[in-house]
């Protein structure tokens, strides 16, 4: 009876235990949500001034394969000065390439830290549930055991 006693004054302490790792989770949840959502406004702020950049330097390297067209056919002392924009134009276009592959890399690196947090998350739930049963189940075994106990306490004072 003791034993029993026990068991449900831990399964209280359980109870508000659990109560409060809910909460947490929760709340850690809840901060993962608000720091997810800034990643995203980050991101998406990065990658449109990323966009942003691209088409102006595409935009320029159109002027400029222009204006070079143009200045070969009048042969002007230019010449050099634009050859020196158009290959500066093109390192920029080179160092861009990277940059939208680095943020391509980190929102598939984002994703893939999401799916896993929602798995660990199911996990976790199932885990919960299958507690509730199995303690649902205990205190019916308890239960049962108790009127058991009764019954052989009334067949033991009917012999006497």
């Amino acid at each position: 009876m003791g034993s029993y006693l026990g068991s449900i004054i831990s399964s209280g302490k359980q109870s508000t235990e659990e109560n409060e790792e809910d909460e947490t989770s929760r709340m850690a949840i809840s901060s993962l949500q608000a720091r997810e959502e800034e990643i995203q406004r980050k991101k998406m702020e990065v990658k449109e001034r990323v966009e942003l950049q691209l088409g102006r330097a595409e935009e320029e390297s159109r002027r400029l394969a222009q204006i070079w067209e143009e200045l070969e056919v009048l042969g002007d002392p230019l010449r050099k000065e634009v050859a020196m924009v158009r290959k500066r134009i093109d390192m920029a276009d080179r160092e861009l390439k990277p940059l939208g592959q680095s943020c391509q890399k980190k929102e598939k690196e984002y994703k893939e830290a999401l799916e896993a947090l929602n798995e660990k998350n199911k996990e976790k739930s199932l885990l919960v549930t299958a507690l509730m049963e199995s303690l649902q189940m205990l205190a019916e075994s308890d239960r049962l055991r108790l009127k058991k106990l009764d019954e052989l306490g009334k067949n033991i004072e009917s012999i006497h």
